[in-house]
């Protein structure tokens, strides 16, 4: 398996010529959710309008890095393109934050735990059109089996960076986003092309285990 630092000289590579369009599609997408934010003003309905997107978006965010990430040429539709989704990205969004709140009730580390094992879901929907929600979790524990450390490990290296953006204001993350979420896309990449297709893990009464 790629190191952090090879995985990050991996995302430089990708977006060499390709900063400027990777940094207005966060852009775009930080003025959306910003917008969404400010609809939070108005009591329940505007709270409900946001998370009714979010999963929406973030298939949208993370499907453009990720084709970025493998060399191919995404446009700026590539934001919108959960939206085709629609309720499977609802029902991802819903149960991760479900999933994850209801381990972090317990102690905040097993909750970080949880969010490293359900982080594949999203390019796993992407990449299976065929499959469900529940069938993107399943696979995404499974493939995050034994690789969880490697993970936390490749967002602790980004630390740095993200302190030194918030002394710009929140400029930086402009830029450091697109690195960030690159890198993310090329974790996962590492992740599939060394495993093979790993079933996920039975479950008597159906759907997903947590």
């Amino acid at each position: 398996m790629l190191t952090s630092a090879e995985i990050r000289a991996k995302a430089r590579a990708s977006l060499s010529g390709n900063w400027t369009p990777a940094v207005l599609h966060f852009l775009l997408y930080y003025v959306i959710t910003l917008a969404l934010g400010s609809f939070s003003l108005i009591p329940f309905i505007g709270w409900l309008a946001s998370f009714l997107v979010s999963g929406a978006l973030t298939y949208g965010l993370l499907s453009y890095y990720l084709m970025l990430s493998r060399g191919e040429n995404p446009s700026t539709e590539t934001l919108f393109s959960g939206f085709e989704k629609f309720v499977q990205t609802f029902i991802l969004s819903l149960l991760i934050a479900i999933f994850t709140i209801l381990w972090t009730l317990l102690l905040v580390i097993p909750g970080i735990i949880a969010a490293f094992r359900y982080s594949q879901a999203y390019y796993i929907l992407r990449d299976n059109p065929g499959i469900g929600a529940f069938e993107a979790i399943n696979r995404s524990k499974a493939l995050m089996v034994g690789h969880k450390g490697r993970l936390f490990v490749l967002v602790l290296t980004f630390i740095g960076w993200f302190l030194l953006c918030a002394i710009t204001f929140g400029i930086g993350f402009l830029w450091l986003a697109p690195y960030f979420y690159t890198a993310l896309g090329h974790f996962h990449d590492g992740l599939i092309n060394r495993s093979t297709s790993v079933p996920p893990p039975p479950n008597p009464y159906g759907g997903v285990t947590i």
